[in-house]
């Protein structure tokens, strides 16, 4: 339960989920991270959560048949009518698990999948195959991006009928903008209220490249002075990230938030928002820049292409180009009347992001299972 998106969306779900009809509990490792931990916030919800301590992140060869072993022993004798993984990991593990404890129905959703083509070809494969292993026995997966769903079809992950795309969806009322924001925060950070400011909000750690947008920033600043950016976010990119500010002298221009339980209002003072990434499922974060009222500029990867309207809402550019970063960064500080209309167009779009929405289309989900037989 670091601060990321699938967690994010596990924790909103609960949240939020009729729990008369779905009473629901997470079950988690106990890891966190340089990233954050959502254990307590769920908690101080009233969400139901388990630390399951052989649960780790990273594949370890004695903690996950322990796990596997745990989870079928935990689901024996709770006997819940839905076991929901999430993240590629537990993924494997909780249906594993499900499968050998006899659950009557099991779904996974997958924020992006853990083989991509960044990586070597044998661990690339070995993922692939896992997938395939355990779909044997997923009555659906849920995908947060067509991407991510064209991938699962190509590879035979399961039967085309059994996909489908649930948003990951995020409390849009809570990323309204906030004029008094904007102030405040500028002067908490000590940025110049005049400043061109350029916001992100990431872990600093792969597949994220945040020390991108720094040099993206250094070749924005020549034509404009006025612009700084805001970092928001912390991971083991820290210190590449913080060299790259040294190298390009701008210490006075990028400000670096660390950890943060106030996005929404450190977006509320921002002016664009940008994201450096090599792959995904579908950011959670684009839509809180939407929501904000903020035009985007991202990495055209996977699920973004899908949060980010090409010219409508923002611009898209190849990953790891600084070039094209820097580029449509400029074109946005050079016309803030049609970097305030590409705000607003994102804001008019992003109900479908929310996460009402999501939580009612899961509830869908599990009631049309309750009604169908095991899978084959």
């Amino acid at each position: 339960m670091i601060v990321g998106g699938a967690q994010e969306t596990v924790y909103v779900t609960c949240a939020l989920i009729d729990q008369a009809r779905f009473p629901s509990e997470i079950i988690t490792g106990p890891q966190t991270g340089a990233e954050g931990s959502l254990i307590e916030a769920s908690r101080e919800r009233g969400i139901p959560l388990r630390i399951e301590p052989s649960l780790v992140r990273e594949l370890h060869p004695l903690k996950d048949p322990l796990a596997v072993a745990r989870l079928a022993a935990l689901f024996r004798r709770e006997k819940p009518d839905i076991v929901h993984t999430h993240s590629s990991k537990a993924g494997i593990v909780g249906r594993v698990a499900a499968r050998i404890a006899g659950v009557r129905h099991v779904v996974h959703s997958a924020h992006g999948w853990a083989f991509n083509p960044h990586q070597p070809g044998l661990e690339r494969s070995l993922y692939q195959t896992l997938e395939r292993s355990v779909g044997a026995f997923t009555d659906e997966i849920v995908l947060v991006a067509q991407a991510n769903l064209d991938a699962a079809q190509e590879l035979k992950i399961l039967r085309s009928n059994r996909y489908r795309i649930i948003r990951s969806g995020i409390e849009v009322d809570r990323f309204a903008r906030r004029p008094e924001d904007r102030t405040a925060v500028r002067a908490e950070f000590g940025i110049d209220p005049a400043a061109f400011l350029i916001g992100s909000v990431a872990r600093l750690s792969s597949p994220k490249e945040p020390y991108l947008l720094v040099e993206a920033l250094a070749r924005i600043a020549p034509r404009h002075p006025e612009a700084a950016l805001l970092l928001v976010g912390d991971g083991e990119y820290r210190a590449r990230t913080e060299a790259a500010i040294v190298q390009h002298g701008l210490q006075d221009k990028v400000r670096l938030a660390g950890l943060r339980n106030d996005v929404a209002r450190l977006l509320g003072a921002c002016d664009a928002f940008a994201l450096a990434t090599r792959w995904e499922g579908l950011p959670r974060v684009l839509p809180q820049a939407l929501a904000a009222s903020l035009p985007i500029v991202s990495s055209a990867v996977d699920g973004t292409v899908e949060a980010v309207r090409e010219g409508v809402t923002g611009y898209l550019v190849p990953p790891s180009d600084v070039d094209a970063m820097a580029d449509r960064l400029c074109r946005l500080a050079c016309d803030p009347a049609a970097a305030r209309r590409m705000g607003e167009a994102g804001f008019a779009l992003v109900e479908e992001f929310s996460a009402k929405k999501m939580v009612c289309q899961l509830e869908e989900l599990y009631s049309e299972l309750m009604t169908r037989g095991r899978p084959s």
